[in-house]
């Protein structure tokens, strides 16, 4: 009896084991999963836009993140092993939070439009074997880091606006099968050893990493259209030539490198005085086009003589029968025929012929095949590009098809080209031509490129020491000037039709620059409405058509509230909604009625900040957002306030501190 009795008290001690084992590993992957829920929920915060509701199941009320769209777990409450949400039109920031994911396994967030730069906290996920940020508007650095993902065999990371070197680090990665780092503007050499022989087949013999090349199983890397420069590292030559072509790179092994011009003014490097030690490559003879025969080139010059008979006889024709100036008619596309499809579109032929003109092939080259992509709407897609002749460009084109441009399109669009071309001044984009093909069908817009990002990117995502007071009051003053210049220098007045944070690009040296992207956007909200019943009187209810003078005075009006929220959010740092926090204007307004209170209003991160401008931030504040929009200043008096109230002068600034010559260096 006593030998059962002890037979089954061990087996009790052993259930009891087990079942003290399988509460504690559930009670494991609850904290795991509860810590993963957390981490995903911070990601959420970190997008500002998501149209398509990719997250909108996305609660932590149950606390499982199993059922969300895209995240997929190793069990139905297991750990998230992989999110899953390409193409899904996000716009925000990759929250650094993901790097608690301890058992992540893929991360695709490419074909979005995240902005900000990549976290190093990724470099911690050790499980990681995907990860894929392309063609979004990442900037900054590569984070060495990354080399921790010591499990990883895919980094895709091309299409963004990456800047500065190849980090070293990412040879340790012994895993890696795939490295895209191609359409960015990656600078410095390809980090690699010197060692003149090596293949994806070949063993390595050690784990110390020396660049790429100790990376055994390197089977695709592509590193094209950056600004590399230096030799190819040997042990990387078995890729494809195309794999470095668009670079700086100086080696005969390198096919179709930019041109030198573009090689010192369009890298990073370049726009503080050129590459250091950059000699553009000529000894590829194996590209070289072989000399013509004498035959052909004699017929080339007859066949040109004759052609440039023809044309100079058809324009003496042309000129004789036209005696008079003559109008543009463009009819509709559209078989739909309505009483708005039949009108002539009367433009000054003159004053188009003296805007500068740009081929979509020219800007095809430029924008690298239309692939690099900074920005996108329902309406329009954003390029960058580099031209010929030096200069950075963003790329505006319509997102519209042939057959549903009508001719009210085309007399908006051949309007606000003549609109945009009369601006001039410091603080607005400017204007540098437009493309208008037929085959492709191409309605485009070109202007100068800001390279150093929007307001909104520095003010919720970079950091706190790049944006201190100097600079976010020299911010504001420049913005204010902009606007002023608009309202009242120019007649007819000239307003933005989306003004916000993200309308606002800087330049390297933080000097604002307006734009107004969003304009488009109108042009087909209101071809829509056209369509709509009871319309069809309306005379506004049709692109192109000028708005009348009371509808011109509520725009500006509209614009004076927009700066007004603009400055809220200089001197917050917080965003102009958010799900979880409301309206900035809500939260702010407590403070404004009460002048003792509106230290609060200040971003915490900030320093050296002066009460005295504050005060003549929130005055200015105040009364561009009056409810009332008879009662809001023009910015011609707004604009007096910020320049007589903030002292940007040196004396100012180093009256305050002693410490101040190093800002105002960097701020002025």
């Amino acid at each position: 009896m006593r030998h059962c009795w002890g037979g089954g008290a061990s087996v009790l001690r052993l259930l009891l084991a087990l079942q003290c084992g399988v509460v504690v590993l559930l009670q494991c992957s609850a904290n795991a999963l509860g810590g993963d829920v957390s981490a995903l929920i911070a990601f959420k915060r970190a997008i500002i836009d998501d149209p398509r509701s990719a997250l909108a199941d996305w609660s932590d009320a149950d606390g499982n993140a199993c059922d969300w769209h895209g995240v997929i777990c190793s069990s139905p409450q297991g750990s998230v092993i992989s999110l899953k949400l390409s193409n899904s039109s996000l716009k925000g920031f990759i929250a650094p939070e993901l790097g608690q994911l301890s058992f992540l396994q893929e991360l695709y967030l490419d074909r979005n439009m995240f902005f900000g730069t990549i976290p190093k906290q990724l470099g911690s996920l050790r499980n990681l074997r995907v990860l894929d940020l392309g063609v979004n508007r990442l900037t900054g650095p590569i984070p060495p880091e990354l080399g921790g993902l010591s499990s990883v065999s895919i980094i895709n990371f091309h299409s963004n606006g990456l800047t500065g070197n190849i980090p070293s680090e990412l040879g340790k990665l012994q895993n890696l099968v795939q490295l895209r780092l191609d359409r960015n503007r990656l600078k410095g050499s390809i980090p690699g050893s010197n060692g003149s022989g090596f293949s994806p087949t070949a063993n390595s013999g050690s784990t110390a990493h020396n660049g790429l090349c100790p990376s055994p199983r390197l089977n695709v890397g592509d590193f094209s259209y950056n600004f590399l420069v230096g030799k190819i590292p040997p042990c990387l030559k078995y890729l494809p030539r195309s794999s470095f072509q668009g670079n700086c790179l100086q080696d005969e092994y390198s096919v179709r490198q930019r041109a030198l011009q573009i090689c010192i003014s369009g890298s990073p490097a370049g726009q503080r005085g050129g590459i250091k030690g950059f000699k553009h490559p000529t000894s590829d003879h194996k590209h070289e086009r072989s000399p013509q025969p004498t035959w052909l080139l004699v017929l080339e010059i007859s066949t040109g003589i004759l052609l440039l008979v023809f044309v100079v006889t058809g324009a003496i024709t042309a000129s004789r029968s036209c005696k008079l100036k003559p109008s543009i008619r463009i009819s509709s596309w559209n078989r739909s025929k309505s009483w708005s499809d039949e009108i002539t579109v009367l433009i000054d032929s003159d004053m188009l012929k003296s805007l500068p003109k740009l081929s979509r092939q020219e800007l095809e080259v430029a924008c690298e095949d239309f692939s690099n992509i900074i920005g996108s709407s329902p309406e329009t897609v954003v390029y960058k590009g580099t031209m010929k002749d030096g200069p950075e460009v963003s790329v505006i084109s319509l997102c519209a098809f042939e057959g549903h441009w009508t001719s009210q399109h085309e007399l908006f669009y051949q309007n606000k080209v003549i609109d945009l071309a009369r601006l001039n001044h410091e603080n607005i984009a400017k204007f540098l031509g437009y493309c208008r093909e037929s085959d492709p069908f191409s309605r485009m817009l070109v202007f100068e490129y800001a390279s150093n990002g929007t307001l909104f990117e520095h003010l919720h995502y970079g950091e706190g020491a790049q944006l201190s007071w100097l600079r976010r009051m020299k911010i504001a003053i420049g913005i204010a000037q902009g606007l002023r210049y608009l309202h009242t220098e120019l007649q007819p007045p000239f307003a933005i039709s989306e003004l916000n944070s993200n309308s606002v690009y800087v330049t390297e040296d933080f000097t604002p620059k307006l734009v107004d992207f969003e304009c488009w956007k109108m042009m087909f909200t209101k071809q829509k409405h056209e369509k709509a019943p009871g319309r069809i009187n309306n005379k506004s209810s049709f692109p192109g058509h000028l708005d009348s003078s009371e509808d011109k005075q509520a725009d500006i009006q509209g614009n004076t509230f927009a700066f007004g929220v603009i400055l809220l959010e200089i001197i917050s740092g917080r965003l102009p909604y958010c799900k979880d926090k409301g309206y900035l204007i809500d939260w702010a307004i407590k403070y404004l009625q009460q002048p003792e209170e509106i230290g609060k209003l200040v971003d915490p991160e900030l320093t050296n900040v002066r009460t005295e401008d504050l005060e003549v931030i929130c005055s200015v504040v105040s009364r561009c957002i009056d409810p009332d929009p008879s009662k809001r200043p023009s910015m011609q008096i707004i604009t007096g306030v910020l320049e007589n109230g903030i002292d940007l002068s040196a004396a100012a600034i180093l009256k305050e501190s002693s410490l101040a010559w190093a800002e105002l260096a960097l701020a002025l």
